[in-house]
């Protein structure tokens, strides 16, 4: 499976089928236990803990369907905090940008207690492109969500896949959602079903084998 620079890919399959997995897989949260996974032409599977944890700082950002924020921390902190540890400069400005550009520059100093469930996943959707990524993983980013809220952070993730030509794969069970990607991959059993996209010439920012 290859996925050019760009591209925006819906991952789909009925529960088990390892979409969650093969996005570990992608993101190096998880080793393979064979083949291998190449991102902008690194093979990143022999890759220790340090190292992938080098190699992701600003090539690659997740969003979870939990939110995984830190409860004890304001919006602004759990988006700058990974950054300022990764010796980002200026975490803080960039951080503050990044929220105000998800709309919410009023909710700064708001714990994640203090947030709806929306609110929560744009400060996550923050966290996870504030380092400037080329590649966004996104795991059922509405799943926990209700459908007017689910929405409008979808029509965000797109906005912000397009401005700024990330690499965009979306786990999802809704196939209405999937079908507004570039391509669509339908996942069973842990193997690729079905591939909507037609075989290009692209330098893939990310390559599973």
């Amino acid at each position: 499976m290859n996925i050019p620079d760009g591209e925006a890919v819906g991952m789909i399959g009925p529960s088990g089928s390892g979409k969650s997995t093969l996005m570990s897989v992608i993101g190096g949260l998880e080793k393979p236990s064979t083949g291998s996974v190449a991102i902008d032409g690194q093979d990143i599977t022999s890759m220790n803990e340090d190292e992938l944890a080098l190699f992701r700082r600003g090539r690659v950002g997740i969003v979870f369907q939990s939110f995984h924020l830190i409860p004890t921390m304001t919006a602004l902190e759990n988006v700058a905090v990974p950054m300022e540890l990764l010796g980002q400069k200026d975490a803080f400005d960039i951080a503050r940008e990044e929220l105000e550009i998800v709309g919410l520059a009023d909710r700064l100093d708001h714990y994640p207690g203090q947030l709806s469930g929306g609110e929560q996943q744009r400060v996550a959707l923050a966290r996870a492109l504030a380092p400037g990524p080329g590649l966004l993983l996104a795991d059922e980013p509405t799943g926990n969500l209700d459908a007017t809220t689910g929405q409008s952070i979808v029509e965000l993730m797109f906005e912000l896949h397009d401005t700024r030509n990330t690499t965009l794969v979306l786990i999802t069970h809704d196939a209405g959602l999937a079908d507004r990607c570039d391509r669509v991959i339908t996942l069973r059993d842990g193997l690729v079903d079905s591939d909507s996209a037609v075989a290009g010439e692209a330098t893939p920012v990310a390559q599973a084998g």
